[in-house]
């Protein structure tokens, strides 16, 4: 038998639910007497928070010595009963797995002919396909019942339903490439806008107007089906924010969002889609100032039940990723600072390998720089840096480089700031990012740079503050104003003010306007 690491079975046992656990215990139960081993190494690495290998030997074994590879051989047994445990658990809990069994109980009976039976099992089968939209299973569910009549030689049935069950096959069929196309159109506009974030180029927007200018996307009663028309909806809300339309962002979230709830049962089953779908709506009300429509979401996405380790985890990450660009973008940089604290608790108290950090580093370091934490800001901005580089970060990049200029700025190493402006000015040149946006800022530093008093920082301040409306609208400015609030900055040198209250200041006047 191979051997498993125990640290790697300690990380399962540690994983499951309460409900996965106290199935389990049911599960083994009636075993043999060597069970009893098993029940007690479960139970030790249940309740061990930090593993140690030693005190497992010791209270599994107390002071009998361990035979060859006996504890080896109890980790890996103990392993693969957990496993067979949770695809138990899984199999009276997940639908594809109920239709399984389902049919495999028909092609059991089949097999001894029990042909009135199988009748039975297929119509209960038939009627759970057609209600989650399994449209393999109903495909599969018609030729048994198409088999079935032809093996009984029962050409009544033929001759009544035949007709009926090639209209439901020829539907089906229908129906699943209809999803299928569906499905395929979402992942080429994920890609393509995966692949050049926050590029505002005319040729990505060409292939992107390409793909949702299909027959497919004029109308969603097109989509035949429930799930094709929760494809709709997300393809054309991914569209609708990459082209900048934040009120069609919104409101196709909207939509999208008010279908999915309008079909609970499919979110019983799963909520991948879901969750996704209220990050997204709650970014498009951030873009709209939508700020009590944020906080509802929040509060909704919090409230979530997750199915799977996987909505645990990107319930967590989209709660604070979105917590956070809240704080960020209303100038409450303290309360901020509070939900840092909380999550950095969250992450030390679980496995780590739950939490993917990296994503939140850039945030961390406008935190810091909102409460005036330069350091701080610095230290999380050079890890962020430092971290590995796909082609979606490059415009990141780039952007976090004028930020970089910012920070030394506010922290009076005016000595580096020469350096650190040719350094982003190559880079951005390099990668073909280097905007009328981006350039004007280099200038307006460079000046300061040539005149140290605060009187002359002032106007230079301010010619740059008149510069900004006109350059606002130029591509390629979406990606540093999106991710930085250049014109709060702006304020704060030109009025004397922290960065903080200047953010504030602004949300408080677009709250008056709106």
């Amino acid at each position: 038998m191979a051997k498993t690491p125990s640290d790697k079975l300690h990380r399962l046992i540690r994983s499951l639910t309460a409900a996965e656990k106290r199935y389990f215990r049911i599960f083994i139960r009636g075993k043999t007497e060597r069970a009893s081993k098993y029940w007690q190494l479960f139970e030790a690495m249940s309740a061990m928070e930090i593993f140690d290998e030693t005190a497992l030997i010791t209270k599994i074994y107390k002071s009998q010595v361990i035979e060859g590879k006996k504890y080896s051989e109890l980790k890996a047994y103990l392993y693969d009963l957990v496993l067979k445990s949770l695809q138990t658990f899984d199999e009276q809990q997940l639908i594809e797995y109920k239709l399984n069994q389902l049919l495999q109980s028909v092609a059991a009976l089949f097999k001894r002919g029990h042909y009135e039976d199988c009748r039975e099992l297929l119509h209960k089968a038939s009627k759970l396909a057609r209600h989650y939209e399994r449209f393999t299973h109903q495909l599969e569910i018609i030729n048994w019942q198409k088999q079935l009549a032809y093996t009984r030689m029962d050409v009544d049935f033929l001759h009544k339903n035949l007709e009926q069950l090639q209209y439901e096959e020829d539907t089906t069929l229908e129906r699943l490439h209809n999803a299928t196309e569906y499905r395929k159109a979402f992942f080429q506009v994920y890609t393509t806008i995966k692949r050049e974030a926050q590029y505002r180029g005319a040729d990505r927007m060409a292939r992107l107007q390409g793909l949702v200018q299909q027959e497919a996307f004029q109308d969603p009663d097109l989509a035949l089906s429930h799930k094709a028309r929760v494809m709709y909806y997300r393809t054309l809300n991914l569209y609708h924010y990459a082209a900048s339309d934040y009120p069609q962002f919104y409101e196709s979230g909207r939509q999208m969002i008010a279908l999915m709830e309008s079909q609970p049962h499919f979110l019983r089953e799963s909520i991948a889609d879901y969750i996704a779908a209220l990050s997204n709506f709650i970014l498009s009300c951030g873009l709209l100032r939508k700020y009590d429509e944020v906080r509802a979401g929040l509060e909704k996405l919090n409230a979530l039940t997750p199915i799977t380790a996987d909505d645990r985890r990107k319930i967590h990450q989209q709660y604070f990723s979105n917590k956070f660009a809240l704080c960020i973008f209303t100038g409450e940089f303290e309360e901020a600072r509070l939900e840092m604290v909380h999550y950095q608790t969250k992450v030390a108290q679980s496995d780590p390998q739950e939490h993917e950090t990296a994503s939140f580093l850039r945030q961390f370091c406008c935190v810091c720089f909102g409460c005036a934490d330069y350091d701080g800001a610095l230290d999380y901005l050079n890890e962020w840096l430092s971290q590995p580089r796909t082609v979606g970060r490059e415009d990141l990049q780039s952007v976090f480089r004028i930020v970089a200029v910012i920070i030394h700025f506010e922290m009076g190493n005016l000595v580096l700031l020469e350096s650190l402006l040719r350094s982003a000015t190559r880079f951005m040149q390099k990668k073909n990012r280097l905007y009328d946006l981006e350039r004007r800022f280099m200038q307006c530093m460079y000046q300061i740079m040539r005149q140290p008093g605060v009187p002359e920082h002032r106007s230079i301040f301010q010619r740059m503050k008149a510069d900004l409306d006109l350059l606002s609208e130029l591509p390629g400015a979406n990606a540093l104003l999106q991710t930085f609030d250049l014109e709060a900055w702006l304020d704060s040198k030109i009025n004397h003010s922290t960065f903080a209250a200047a953010v504030k200041a602004k949300w408080l006047r677009e709250m008056q306007t709106n």
